[in-house]
């Protein structure tokens, strides 16, 4: 509320009516205080002089100073109002009603030209010339009102009619009267067109409508600032008998009135005669409009989060529009797989700002979950995650961006990952295990990073859903083992993006903030008049606000995410294979984004998420019920809608290189790792990595090896013999990933046997390896269904796959296996050795515990 314009006025009367003169000579000058000593005592020898009814009489004119300059309330206006969501221009993109059944919107801090002059013209032509009361006009209504024997008008001016509506007491003389001191003080405090405001806000307009911002949208399905002067006219007159003029009962009373005002602003020229004309062929509307429903997930969260309140998104309403005709279009597709549920963002990550927000699908319909808000739910994240452990690993110089990582079966204790396609390349580099999603080299390549670290990591990215240990999580972390919301995982790749492009602006990184999904002001502020309610009409739940990216604090310790390494991470996902069999044509061939997507255990969520330095577009496909469908995958179904939502947002330029960030090295083509001593010439490629790259691993696959002269063999110095020696580079993987490695890369080629004349001594780390168990694991062998003991699957690598290979556990002769060198076997708790001899005599042992 605005401050009392008497307020020095009474300070002044209560120091001398109370003969509190003391308290102005303790914080006044010396002179002036004599001063004042002197008059207050004069004035308070005076009073005593009085006699008691004179006493009497200026003791109540002071209570009723004071009353008066107390009369009006901290809050003027108290009822509940409903909450209003607009987008980024002020355009309303929804409403949820107020708490008691009314639709009254949040007050407005002025109100249209064309409505105020019907206002004036109608009730109150003095409007802005009286102190709040008109005396001319209640005068006439008197006089009215006893010729008739019955009231028969009020005389009321807007100010005494907004204090009627702020006090909703039965009308009565006395409440007449009342009216009457209120408007005056009413007139003290705010300015006339905060009056007007106040009246306009809260005017019944028939029904369970209240103010003209309702009634605009109610009754003719746009705002107060688009009015007609004929639609203006309607709305002036509706408040004088809202119940008698109600759309749905006299129509005819109700268009007389509106004409009749409409032919006094032709009178006084306000409006010119096409203005009239135009004004009076405007039909009454039939029923009421429905309100806007778009972002109504958005609407709800602000409903449930802060009720009450007018506030203003980032989301642009028309490409809100777009992207729900993009997304119902897909639905009714997915629809026909028994795939119900789709959820979308599209930011600016340029102002960090939420341009559209799409809950999901079908919010009127009420069917199949969708009126479920997926983008603040918990869902299983699939391979979502991946390239934040590759970042992160290459930040750290744990991983080169090429090298080569594992792709066999293995098996952790019992935790045995499969890829997608249920194949295995023996060995891939680490950024096309990237791009293809790979599970056996994330997994891989978690349990070198560390689960722990790993779950540090994602909680700083800010997944708010890891609420329980890193290890209830384990290596499944990795591969969907955990929950994550689509807002917070589109944040996190919006991070590694920004981290980027600010290193590129100037070469240093700040402070991260989420999405900005509000605006920093309100376009219709919710001023003096509105009841406090302790809640920021800027903030709604799980929401953050940030502020512009080029405001935001420059970041003192090390960033989660080094420029570099996301860099490198974004390249490796604009690699991301489409699937030949889909329909890719509607992709722009010029538009480069980088891209990733996830499909959960179960085929019950679909994730993708693409980014460019100017957009992000997350995807969410499924069923809000969890129901998992055949098909539903992120590559099948969410990255198809997230590129066609790129198709409706400009093109962009793609992120510059930061350079100041990474370092030049020479890495072996095949092993993607550094140069090695024995790395050939012509199979050395030169690559930018992380500075911490340059302490990464130096080419291990590559070894010298001696072969006779003419290529077929193996041999020694000391047995060469007659064949003849020469020494050559050549690439050789482990025996376990060779044998998978070999079948997709046909120009692999293994290492030559040894000369018979050069077979003695071990070799069998060169011949055979275990793929499963790993040295010293610990199984965990469950019963099966019927209540039996299970059995563990233990499986051998041998360069000769044609080899034939005899087991032994402990002392235990167990079999002989060929070409496929597996063996089933269910040992007891202890611990064991398993010892596995070739035909050759080469042998390999492993130990291991069952628990």
């Amino acid at each position: 509320m605005g401050p009392h314009k008497t307020s020095k006025g009474l300070r002044f009367s209560c120091t001398y009516l109370y003969g509190i003169e003391s308290e102005m000579v303790k914080h006044a000058d010396k002179k002036i205080g004599r001063h004042t000593v002197s008059y207050g005592g004069t004035l308070l020898k005076r009073v005593h002089t009085l006699n008691l009814r004179k006493k009497t009489v200026l003791l109540v004119l002071a209570f009723l100073l004071v009353w008066y300059l107390f009369s009006l309330s901290g809050t003027l206006f108290d009822p509940p109002y409903s909450t209003l969501v607009s987008d980024r221009n002020g355009e309303l993109l929804g409403a949820r009603i107020a708490s008691d059944g009314q639709w009254r919107f949040p007050p407005a801090d002025s109100v249209p030209g064309k409505y105020e002059i019907c206002l004036i013209q109608f009730e109150d032509r003095y409007f802005r010339y009286h102190p709040g009361v008109n005396p001319l006009a209640l005068g006439r209504a008197m006089i009215q009102n006893v010729k008739a024997g019955r009231v028969v008008s009020g005389g009321s001016t807007i100010t005494m009619q907004t204090v009627r509506l702020m006090r909703r007491n039965k009308r009565t003389y006395f409440e007449k009267f009342i009216e009457v001191i209120l408007a005056t003080r009413l007139e003290l405090s705010y300015s006339k067109k905060k009056i007007l405001a106040l009246y306009a806000s809260h005017a019944p307009m028939g029904g369970n409508v209240v103010g003209i911002d309702a009634a605009s949208w109610r009754y003719f399905g746009h705002s107060a600032e688009s009015l007609s002067w004929g639609e203006a006219a309607v709305l002036a007159v509706l408040p004088n008998s809202p119940a008698m003029m109600h759309f749905g009962r006299d129509r005819e009373g109700l268009l007389k009135k509106r004409n009749r005002l409409l032919r006094q602003l032709l009178d006084d020229n306000i409006i010119d005669q096409t203005d009239y004309e135009l004004a009076v062929s405007e039909p009454l509307p039939d029923h009421p409009h429905p309100l806007p429903q778009i972002a109504p997930h958005l609407v709800t969260q602000a409903f449930l989060q802060n009720p009450g309140n007018h506030i203003q998104s980032t989301v642009d309403k028309h490409l809100q529009m777009r992207a729900e005709e993009v997304l119902d279009r897909w639905n009714t597709e997915f629809s026909q797989n028994g795939i119900f549920n789709l959820a979308a963002l599209i930011v600016d990550l340029e102002t960090n700002e939420v341009l559209s927000y799409n809950g999901n699908v079908g919010f009127r319909t009420n069917a199949y979950g969708s009126q479920v808000d997926i983008i603040q739910s918990p869902r299983s994240t699939g391979s979502i995650l991946k390239p934040f452990l590759y970042c992160a690993m290459l930040q750290e110089g744990a991983l080169l961006p090429t090298e080569l990582l594992p792709d066999v079966p293995i098996n952790i204790n019992g935790f045995a990952p499969k890829n997608f396609s249920l194949g295995y390349d023996g060995a891939v580099h680490a950024d096309e295990a990237l791009a293809r999603s790979l599970n056996v080299p994330s997994v891989v390549s978690l349990r070198k990073y560390g689960v722990p670290k790993f779950y540090d990591l994602l909680k700083k990215a800010g997944l708010t859903t890891l609420n329980r240990p890193a290890g209830h999580y384990g290596l499944s972390l990795i591969l969907g083992g955990t929950e994550g919301t689509l807002w917070d995982i589109a944040n996190a790749y919006a991070r590694m993006a920004h981290t980027v492009t600010d290193y590129n602006r100037d070469g240093t990184y700040y402070e991260w903030e989420n999405f900005r999904l509000l605006r920093d002001h309100q376009p219709r502020e919710r001023n003096y008049f509105v009841k406090p309610d302790g809640q920021s009409s800027n903030l709604f739940g799980n929401f953050a606000m940030a502020k512009n990216s080029a405001l935001r604090s420059k970041q003192d310790e090390s960033p989660l995410f080094n420029a570099g390494a996301a860099w490198l991470m974004l390249q490796a996902l604009t690699n991301v294979n489409r699937p030949e069999e889909l329909n890719w044509d509607f992709v722009p061939s010029l538009r480069r984004v980088a891209w990733k997507t996830g499909t959960s255990y179960g085929f019950r969520d679909a994730w993708s998420v693409g980014v460019t330095p100017k957009y992000l577009v997350a995807v969410w496909t499924g069923n809000a019920s969890g129901e998992g469908r055949p098909g539903l995958t992120g590559a099948r179904t969410s990255a198809q809608v997230m590129f066609d939502l790129f198709n409706i947002l400009p093109a962009t330029r793609w992120f510059e290189t930061p350079y100041g960030e990474l370092a030049e090295v020479a890495v072996c083509r095949e092993s993607g790792q550094l140069k090695g001593m024995y790395c050939p010439e012509n199979s050395i490629d030169t690559l930018l990595v992380p500075a911490k790259g340059l302490q990464g691993a130096v080419c291990s696959y590559h070894r010298r090896i001696h072969l006779s002269e003419d290529g077929q063999y193996r041999v020694y110095e000391q047995c060469a013999g007659d064949r003849g020696i020469r020494s050559v580079s050549w690439f050789q993987l482990p025996p376990s990933w060779e044998w998978y490695y070999k079948q997709s890369h046909p120009g692999y080629r293994s290492l030559p046997p040894f000369s018979p004349e050069c077979t003695s001594g071990n070799l069998s780390d060169t011949v055979m390896q275990f793929i499963y168990p790993y040295p010293g694991a610990i199984l965990r062998i469950t019963k099966q269904l019927d209540g039996s003991r299970g059995k563990a699957v233990f499986e051998l690598a041998h360069r000769n796959p044609s080899a034939r290979v005899f087991w032994h556990l402990g002392t235990d002769y167990l079999g002989e296996t060929s070409s496929i060198h597996q063996m089933e076997l269910s040992p007891d708790p202890g611990e064991y050795i398993l010892t596995v001899v070739d035909e050759n005599g080469i042998s390999l042992s492993i130990r291991f515990e069952v628990e």
